[in-house]
């Protein structure tokens, strides 16, 4: 399997396949790159050019006990970018990816980007504060670590009901979307898990978001239950200079899946623009 080697030494995995302008993926959490294969395969039989890498301390990358935080993924996607020497590149983030791409364009520039996608993204802030008072009390994320450490088998088992809305009136739950979602969250390791929940829950990213200077599409379902779009997409697309806005009708969070072959073609339709 192929991995870059991080400033730390941290062994990063990633997938690269087909060939083309490439199109680069960045994974929500505790997920891994496996997550975005429904849109990578379409995008690749399209002449494309897609890669996606799992983050630290998730998947089949090295699970370190430091590091585990936006600035130190944002660097590692930088070298993941530098050891690829990739141009004009279309990045697209989910959920906590969202938040790793947009912190890349803040920390690093966006001179290598062509454009960029946010589907159902943290940015700029999920916390409920004072300055963000639609945003989600403290006690929601605390909730999240406290499943997470105590019982993070089962805990993820049951996140997989809200993260793809099968706790809606019609709804059909899908044991093997189940199944890969657990899997996936299993492989990862707990402290860095753990410590990535203040990284997409308490980060502000408002000035990574308005640092991005390229086209940006950002979509959302207006029924997700992890990342409401009221602290998230309806702010970003009014940050990010130019930014165009779709809102999915009642899809949840995990729309990526529910919502595969729309999602693919609004992908395709910007890339091509």
């Amino acid at each position: 399997m192929p991995f870059i080697t991080a400033k730390d030494g941290a062994k990063i995995f990633y997938k690269d396949w087909g060939k083309g302008q490439p199109v680069l993926f960045s994974h929500g959490w505790p997920l891994t790159a496996d997550a975005g294969d429904g849109q990578m395969t379409f995008l690749g039989q399209n002449g494309y050019r897609v890669i996606a890498h799992d983050r630290r301390s998730h998947g089949r990358s090295d699970q370190t006990w430091n590091g585990n935080e936006m600035d130190t993924y944002a660097d590692d996607l930088h070298t993941l970018i530098e050891t690829l020497d990739l141009e004009d590149i279309v990045m697209v983030g989910h959920s906590t990816g969202g938040g790793e791409i947009t912190h890349y364009a803040g920390r690093h520039g966006t001179k290598r980007i062509a454009k960029m996608v946010l589907i159902g993204a943290v940015p700029p802030l999920m916390l409920k504060t004072d300055a963000n008072p639609g945003g989600l009390p403290i006690e929601v994320f605390d909730g999240i670590r406290k499943g997470t450490f105590d019982n993070r088998a089962q805990f993820f088992k049951d996140l997989v009901i809200p993260f793809y809305g099968y706790n809606r009136d019609g709804a059909k739950l899908s044991e093997g979307v189940r199944d890969s979602f657990w899997l996936q969250g299993m492989m990862g390791g707990i402290k860095g898990q753990l410590d990535c929940i203040h990284e997409f829950s308490e980060v502000d990213y408002t000035e990574d978001l308005k640092a991005i200077d390229k086209p940006t599409l950002i979509l959302h379902g207006d029924d997700d239950q992890i990342v409401p779009i009221g602290a998230s997409a309806l702010l970003s697309s009014k940050l990010v200079k130019g930014a165009t806005l779709k809102v999915y009708k009642g899809a949840p969070h995990g729309f990526p899946t529910t919502h595969q072959d729309e999602v693919n073609a609004d992908l395709l339709a910007f890339i091509r623009s």
